[in-house]
Formats: structure tokens, C-alpha cells, sequence
């Protein structure tokens, strides 16, 4: 296993401004050159499974399995994606024809925006930081990259692997805990993509503030799932069970909590539990078969919400601190102020809420903060549009839960305290882009109707500028102006298809 070693302090700055340099060369503005970074990056991955499973098996307990599909499969594919588009999403685009301003020829380039920092957390390790990366080099940003310390076995195999694969002109990998992160904050960027809790991401939007830098920030929260009777209980069972205790229930996206109406609250316990049975045959489930909390104090606190709830242990709820082990847990019954409800919990314990209704539901989750997702389980097209149509939230998924993040060409992000801005796919790309207008206004122009712009304004004629450029509104709503209109086109539309029908109009109408 590798060791990690934390970047000195001192030498953050310098790493800065050789970056700089290296994007000021212009290299990143070849298409080729970004497309070979970007394969270089994936092949970082490809050619180091096993050392990646084993690096985070050490950090999260995770199994190998769980690795090859939460992490290489989506970041691989996401590092493609970039590398076969971003031809197509690097071109200038044209703006729509206008005939004020055709002659100009405007369009819209898509430009680098510069040097950008991503700061990813510890629970995806690879996903959330090699894809953002991905979308940085494909926008032809220079990066540094800065994992989390709480991952010491994977973030030391990044810092070893990130040379040997990347031109280090361009991205360097900064490992540390608060001091380098600091130092890293201190610095002007031109973009900084921060993925972690909220508390951090006010630091991390104030530092910003003071350069005026832009940030987007991938966040989390406490993501509901509303239960339909009418759902494939069976189905639903297994998915949600599925999403809340992969990688420990350790996933931004992860199903928080469930808001079950109370008559059916039995049924959906019972097929909880067959699923669970189904999953985990040996008490407790084996380290092949379930991820560990990230670190002995994250486990004592999921342990605390636990032994603080009111509601009513269905199964699991046992805890070995020195082992990073919080057991699946099912709770049922759990009122609205509960202690599993006080904060996301970001750990594998399930609560479920009883509600009246859809409506009361619908009422539970706009009472609280905007979640990254919202889930339903329904068969029920009208039930789905209820609750999506009602209420706010980053994503808003139908019949599965924790597989949001690797939508084909669709953006993730939050919604308030959930998040700002998007990433994966070319939305990722765009996070990185300056989209620069641009036009060029021929000499000629003058000679029509540009020149009126010139003062003396009274002698020149600007009023005529000012109506020819100025788009006319149509009759105000509701006005008499506008119903008459409404019925001359009708009366028009009308005759018009008489007249195709072989009807001919009486004299007075010709």
C-alpha cells in the first residue's frame, strides 16, 4: 500500500502559478491534445483496477465488486463521454437568425475558462474526482485536484498515478487536510468545484467571494422517497434497501428517509425485511458484502441518531465503533422531529416517516430543505406528476434510487442547500466553458441604418433606429384589440378551409 504524503504547504503557490503558465501556453486550445489527456485518464484507471480496488477496500471497506460498479464503471464512462464530444460541444455556435443583427455574423465561442481547483470528498473517491477532471480537460482548463485526506490509501495512489499519466504542465494533484486547503483558497481561480457537506461549502463559497471566483458546489441533504400503495411493493423494497446501504449509505443521493401512508407501512416493513433477508443471509452482513463507515467518529455519530429515536427498530441497529460497522437498520414509525430526521444521516439506516397521503407528504418535504433528489414509487403517471409538479428538488426520479449521478447526457446538481451549477457530461463540460459572444459589424452597416446612432441625435434620425430595432408588442391581454384579432384570424382560418373543402365565398366577401 502506498503511503500518503501531504503537499508542503509552501510549495501550493508555486504549483499555482506553473499551472497558469502551462494553461497560457495555449496548449489545451488543441482539440487532439484533449482528447489525449482524456484517454490518458481513463487508461489511469484501466490499468490500475486492482490497485484501486485494494486502496478502497483499505479506506471504505468496500467490496471489490461494489468498486468495479460504483466507481470504474461510471467514471470510465463519463471520461469517454468528454473524450467523444467534446469536438461536437467545443464548436462555435451561431445564434439565431435576427435581422437586426445577421449581417454581424454572431455566435457564441466556447473557451476555456481557465485554471480551476476540484475539491471531492472522501465516499467517491475516483467518481467525483477524476469525472470532474475529465470535464476540465475537455473544456481545456488546466486543474489541480485536490482529494479528500479521509481516503489516505486512494488519495496516495492518485498522487503516484496522476504524473505518470497527465502532462503535469497542466494538472497536478494537491494531497492535505485543513492547512493545504486553506493555502489552496487563498489562491484565485477561475472556477472551483467543491463536492462535500454544507458547513465546508460556506468556506469554501466565502474564500471564493473574495476573487470573485465562481463556484459549484455538489452537495446533499436528506433526499425523500414518497411510497405509492399501488407500487411494486417487491421492487420497491429491494431498490431502496439496494441504494440506502451501498457504499454504507454513504452516497450524496442516497434515499434518506420514506414517507409510507400509515396503512400501508406493514406491507412495505414486510417486504423491507424479505429483501433484507435476501441480502444479507449472515448476521452481521460480511465486509464481502457491505461497505465500513469512512472513520470510527462518522460511525459514533450515525450510532447516536440511532439509539436517540423514537421509532421503532425493525432490524439491525447494532454498532462496533472500533470496526467502522453501523448494521443495516430499518426504523419504523419515526416521527417528523426525530433524531433521524435532525440531519442527513449519510450512513445505513432507513427511517420511515408515516404520512396520511401523497398530499401530506407532498406538505412533509416542502416544510424542510431542498433534498438532491426526490423519489417516488409508484405504477401511477398522475401520482408520479403530483409529487414532482409540487415540490423542489435537484432530481426528481421515479422507481429507483442512488444511479442519478450517471444519466446519459443529462446534468446532476442540486437546488439550494443541496447544490448550485451541474456537472457529468457536457454539463460538466459547460461548468468549465466561458461562453464568449462574439460578432464583427461590417464598415457598410454605416450606410443603412447604424450610422443614425451618431449624435446630434436630433437631426439624425436615432427615433427611426429605435423603431426599426425595437420588436413590437402584441396587443395587450384581454384588451379588445387583441379578442378582435384573435377573431379576424379565426374568421380567416375558417374560410381558408371552406375554401379547400370546394366552398364558395358570397359575393360580399369578394
Amino acid at each position: 500500500m502506498s503511503k500518503l504524503e501531504y503537499t508542503p504547504v509552501e510549495d501550493v503557490p508555486r504549483i499555482h502559478e506553473e499551472l497558469l503558465r502551462g494553461f497560457r501556453s495555449g496548449k489545451t486550445k488543441s482539440i487532439a491534445y484533449r482528447k489525449e489527456q482524456l484517454l490518458h485518464l481513463a487508461y489511469l484507471i484501466h490499468d490500475n483496477k486492482q490497485r484501486f480496488r485494494e486502496a478502497l477496500h483499505a479506506d471504505l471497506g468496500r467490496p471489490y465488486d461494489e468498486t468495479d460498479f460504483l466507481e470504474f464503471s461510471p467514471t470510465i464512462g463519463e471520461i469517454m463521454d468528454a473524450h467523444d464530444g467534446v469536438e461536437k460541444w467545443a464548436k462555435t455556435e451561431r445564434t439565431a437568425f435576427n435581422s437586426s443583427w445577421f449581417p454581424m455574423s454572431p455566435a457564441v465561442r466556447k473557451e476555456p475558462k481557465g485554471l480551476v481547483l476540484i475539491i471531492a470528498p472522501f465516499n467517491y473517491p475516483l467518481l467525483l474526482l477524476l469525472g470532474p477532471l475529465g470535464s476540465a480537460i475537455a473544456a481545456g482548463c488546466a486543474a489541480v485536484v485536490k482529494p479528500s485526506e479521509l481516503v489516505p490509501q486512494t488519495s496516495a495512489l492518485l498522487a503516484e498515478l496522476l504524473p505518470k499519466y497527465l502532462d503535469q504542465d497542466l494538472y497536478r494533484l494537491v494531497n492535505g487536510a485543513v492547512p493545504e486547503t486553506t493555502k489552496l483558497l487563498e489562491l484565485p481561480w477561475d472556477h472551483i468545484l467543491y463536492t462535500g457537506n454544507g458547513r465546508v461549502a460556506k468556506i469554501v463559497s466565502a474564500a471564493a467571494a473574495k476573487h470573485l471566483t465562481p463556484v459549484t458546489l455538489e452537495l446533499g441533504g436528506k433526499s425523500p422517497v414518497v411510497i405509492d400503495p399501488n407500487c411494486d411493493v417487491q421492487t420497491a423494497a429491494r431498490r431502496i434497501l439496494w441504494g440506502k446501504y451501498a457504499n454504507a449509505g454513504q452516497i450524496c443521493i442516497a434515499p434518506d428517509y420514506i414517507l409510507c401512508p400509515r396503512g400501508f407501512q406493514d406491507t412495505f416493513v414486510a417486504a423491507v425485511q424479505r429483501a433484507y433477508n435476501e441480502f444479507f443471509p449472515a448476521e452481521p452482513p460480511s465486509p464481502d458484502n457491505m461497505s465500513r463507515m469512512i472513520t470510527q467518529a462518522h460511525a459514533e455519530r450515525v450510532k447516536k441518531l440511532i439509539e436517540g429515536t423514537r421509532g421503532t427498530i425493525v432490524f439491525g441497529g447494532q454498532a462496533d465503533i472500533a470496526e467502522r460497522f453501523v448494521a443495516p437498520t430499518l426504523v419504523r414509525d419515526v416521527p417528523g422531529d426525530d433524531s433521524l430526521m435532525s440531519e442527513e444521516i449519510f450512513g445505513p439506516v432507513l427511517p420511515i416517516v408515516p404520512v396520511r397521503d401523497v398530499d401530506e407528504a407532498i406538505e412533509f418535504i416542502n416544510s424542510r430543505e431542498h433534498a438532491l433528489s426526490v423519489y417516488v414509487f409508484s405504477q401511477d403517471s398522475k401520482f408520479k406528476a403530483k409529487v414532482f409538479n409540487n415540490t423542489q428538488s435537484g432530481a426528481a426520479v421515479a422507481n429507483d434510487v442512488s444511479i442519478g449521478l450517471r444519466v446519459h447526457d443529462a446534468p446532476f446538481g442540486g437546488i439550494g442547500p443541496s447544490g448550485s451549477g451541474s456537472t457529468t457530461c457536457k454539463y460538466g463540460f459547460l461548468t468549465f466553458t466561458h461562453l464568449r459572444t462574439t460578432f464583427d459589424n461590417p464598415n457598410w452597416m454605416d450606410k443603412l441604418l447604424m450610422r443614425r446612432r451618431y449624435p446630434p441625435y436630433a437631426t439624425n434620425g436615432i427615433k427611426m433606429l429605435v423603431n426599426t430595432t425595437t420588436p413590437r408588442l402584441p396587443p395587450r391581454p384581454g384588451s379588445a384589440s387583441a379578442q378582435r384579432k384573435w377573431r379576424v384570424w379565426l374568421i380567416l382560418v375558417v374560410i381558408g378551409l371552406l375554401t379547400r373543402l370546394g366552398w364558395r365565398a358570397p359575393a360580399l366577401l369578394k
